[in-house]
Formats: C-alpha cells, structure tokens, sequence
C-alpha cells in the first residue's frame, strides 16, 4: 500500500523522505498535548471561579437566561428534591424513598430533561411509556450525593489518565472538588451533611416486628465502636412494641462474648434518657442563661486559654519571617556589593531558607489549630440556637435523633456494692460533642404486666420468663421468681 500526504510531504515510494516522518510524528503529538493540556486549565479556571459548564442543568435546576453557567432553582420539580431529602432526614432508606416518589407518578430525571428538550434521553421510553415515571434507586442516591443541591458546584468526579485514554474512573463522593456557594441550594448545607452522613452508616429503620428504629445508625457501643442493634427481646406481648426491643452490641452478636460483651440496654429507657436530656438542654437554653455560659465556660476553657497561647506564637512566627525576608534582601545586597563571598551567601541563604521553611509548617498548623478553636466556639452558639427549638418536646422521631445527634455511646451495665445496676450513655451532639454522660438504671420489662391468677389454686403470680411448677398444685406457668 502506497501513502502520499501532499501538506506534509509524505510518499511511502521516497525513502529519503520517509526518514524525519517519525519526528514528524512526535512534533504532532507534543502539540495535540501541549493543546489537550491548555484546555484542561482553561476548564478548571472557569470551575474554580463557580461557573457551571454542562451541557444540561441537573434535576430540580435550570440555566439562568442571563448567564448560562449560572444556575436557578426550577420551581416546578425543586419541591421534589426537597421531599427526597425530608424523607432521607426522617430516616428512610433509598428503597422506600425511591417506592414514595413512584406512587406519586412524577416524571423521572431522564423523562423530565427529554420533556424540556434535552436531547439523547428519549430512546429510554420509546418502548414503555411507563418508564418515565419509573424512577431508579441511582437517581434518588445521585440527588442525595450531589452537592449541587446545597448550593455547591461539584466537578472532576471522573478523569481520563492521559488524552489518549478514554476510560474515565469514577472517583468516590469525597475525592469530589467542590466549590461552595455558587448559586442557591434546594437544602442548607447542614441538611446535606446529616443526609451524608446517614447514607454512610448502613441503617434499618424497621425490624420484622415493626418497630421504627429511630436511632439507627447513631447508637455505638461504647467499647468496640460496632453499631447496636435492634432485636426482639424473648417476652410475651406488650402494649407498646417499643417495650418488646432491646438494643445490644452488633459485634457481640455476631461473635459472642470472645470480641464484645452484650451492651443490652431497653429500647424505652434509651427513648426516655435522651428525651429527658434534649428537653434539659432546650429548657435550659431558653430559661438559664447562667447555666448555657457555665456550659459553653467548660467546653472552651481549654481551646480559649491554648487559642491565646497559639494565637502570641502566630505573631511571634509572622514577625520572624518578615526579620527572615528582609535578612533576605541584605544579604543579596552583601552579596553585589561583594561585601561577602559566594560561599558564604550559599551558606547563610540555606540557613536562612531552611529556617523559613520549618516556620512556614508550624504557621500553617497554628491557624489550623485557632480556626478548629473559633469554630468550636461558633459550634455551642449554633448548637444552642438550634435546640431552643425542640423546648417541650414529648415524642422522638428519626428527623429529631438525626438533626441533634451525632452518635450514641452505650456502655455495658455495672453492679454496684449495694446490687444497684447502673448504665453509662454519652450523647454526642451537634457542633458540640460531648457535654456530659447519663447514668440511667435499666428497667425490669417484666414488671410492666399486671399481676395474674392460677387458674387451679388461685394463687398471685407476675408473668415473666422462667417455667416454674407451682407448689400448691401441678400447673407450670410463667412467673417472675421475684
């Protein structure tokens, strides 16, 4: 086969011609990668500045008339992302949230941007017009996951390795770049983190019996960190189902007592101690004004008198490095004027450049430090403002345990001296943490029955779980021994 490239002037019959193609050829592609590399900055410069550049806007948003990489919620679908998320606060998985939007017979991501004229979605539904209102678990997990929805541009989830490469890995949700508050978001960023955070730690909201399991994914074993589960407790039936489950250690389930011990602790004395405790803190937030500064005193105490001390070295740091640069500058000059030798400037500049360098690390561990500290205090305030909301409260939902709460440690029961049973809970709430731990006496289930009759004899017996026989006549039965 004979090849002629008349621009380039390439024919395969000429050899003499032949012998710079391959340089050719490399010239080529150094510019097709000088050129593939110019557009990826042009790219990012425009994504660092907060400019949106797809093709479409995604689900729940348009592109502004006035500036196509801007965006602006799209009033018509942007109540349903908001009830994605409301459903994802409450504690619902993906599943039954993704079974509440099909009810409702609304137009799926795909359909909806193909009724707008997007173009290339249509082939999905040429076959079953009923798709369109068939949504997929991915779209519901892929609205939950997007920061674009708290008001983030989100970009660079999947990059190809080189130009010639067209595989494009998908990177995870935290390896994401984002850039914060670039148009108006459908939820508040404090919303998509809880959300975030949910989705993560793997939940059942309802075991088989039909208790809603309000704290799923929060509650912790104290000492091997495994979540606590949800479980039926062998009793005869109660009024409430709440008083027929107990929480116990996931890790001691699985493997016994050889990697955990049980960590058993009553659904209805759990529900009752953080109850309690919420309403203590809302209460207090409103009414004592004494006791929140005594509180918000204890927690920052520490990081107050460590941020001063901190912030005296971050002075002392910046002022030696304006002493550092000015050295800098009188020795360059020492130097031209010739007042000292090559050697020696090599000397005292590496000296001078290493010392920066280390300031330089400590300075940036230094406002890292003061910026936790200032957060840490912004965290009580807000923490204090979103509670006062929650003064007088009488039941416990999913959507309160997980706007409050960040995790639940149960500890394993103690017996005291005395035979008292004591158990150990720490709260860790919201932008504060740890304040203080719940000392609460777990409670007999048992005893929650009435008193009964044998049916022989006649004699008074409470309902427990041991197979007694009866003294007086030959009936077995359940009795508590107490």
């Amino acid at each position: 086969m004979r090849y002629i490239a008349v621009n380039d002037g390439v024919d395969t019959l000429n050899k003499s011609v032949m012998d710079i193609t391959p340089f050719r050829n490399i010239l080529n592609e150094m510019y097709a990668a000088d050129i593939s590399v110019k557009i990826k900055s042009a790219y990012r410069a425009r994504f660092q500045q907060g400019k949106f550049m797809g093709t479409y806007a995604p689900y729940g948003y348009i592109k502004d008339p006035a500036d196509h990489n801007h965006l602006l919620i799209d009033d018509k679908v942007a109540h349903i992302v908001r009830e994605i998320f409301d459903l994802a606060l409450a504690g619902n998985g993906i599943s039954k949230i993704r079974k509440h939007i099909n009810k409702q017979h609304v137009l799926r991501p795909a359909a909806y941007a193909a009724e707008q004229g997007a173009a290339g979605y249509e082939r999905y539904f040429e076959d079953n017009e009923e798709n369109r209102y068939i949504w997929s678990e991915n779209s519901v997990r892929g609205i939950l996951r997007s920061p674009i929805y708290a008001g983030n541009l989100a970009g660079y989830k999947r990059i190809a390795a080189n130009m010639k490469s067209k595989k494009r890995p998908s990177k995870l949700p935290e390896e994401w770049e984002v850039i914060p508050d670039t148009h108006e978001g459908i939820v508040t960023q404090e919303e998509f983190d809880t959300v975030q955070q949910l989705m993560t730690s793997r939940r059942r909201e309802q075991n088989a019996g039909g208790f809603e399991n309000i704290f799923a994914g929060v509650i912790k074993c104290a000492d091997c960190g495994y979540a606590l589960r949800a479980m039926s407790a062998n009793r005869r039936k109660r009024p409430d189902i709440i008083d027929c489950v107990q929480y116990t250690c996931n890790n001691y389930g699985r493997y016994g007592n050889v990697m955990c011990t049980a960590h058993a602790i009553e659904a209805r004395d759990l529900f009752n101690a953080v109850l309690a405790d919420i309403n203590r803190f809302a209460d207090m937030a409103v009414n004592d004004e004494r006791a929140v500064r005594a509180i918000e005193k204890r927690l920052t105490e520490t990081d107050q008198s460590r941020a001063k001390a901190m912030e005296k070295e971050q002075k002392k740091l910046n002022k030696r490095l304006a002493e550092l640069d000015r050295l800098f500058s009188s020795l360059y000059e020492d130097k031209v004027m010739e007042r000292i030798t090559e050697r020696n400037f090599e000397m005292m500049s590496g000296k001078y450049q290493k010392e920066q360098l280390e300031i330089e690390a400590r300075l940036r561990e230094v406002t890292e430090a003061l910026n936790e500290s200032y957060e840490k205090s912004q965290g009580i305030r807000d923490f204090l403002s979103l509670i006062r909301n929650y003064q007088g409260l009488k039941e416990l939902d999913a959507t309160v345990v997980n706007a409050l709460i960040d995790k639940i440690l149960v500890s394993e029961r103690e017996k005291s001296a005395d035979g008292t049973i004591r158990q150990e809970i720490k709260i860790y709430y919201k932008f504060i943490g740890f304040v203080g731990e719940l000392h609460i006496t777990p409670t007999k289930r048992w005893t929650a029955l009435p008193a009964k009759h044998c049916t022989v004899c006649g004699f008074e017996y409470v309902p427990g779980s041991g197979v007694i026989q009866h003294p007086r006549c030959s009936k077995s039965f359940l009795y508590s021994s107490n």
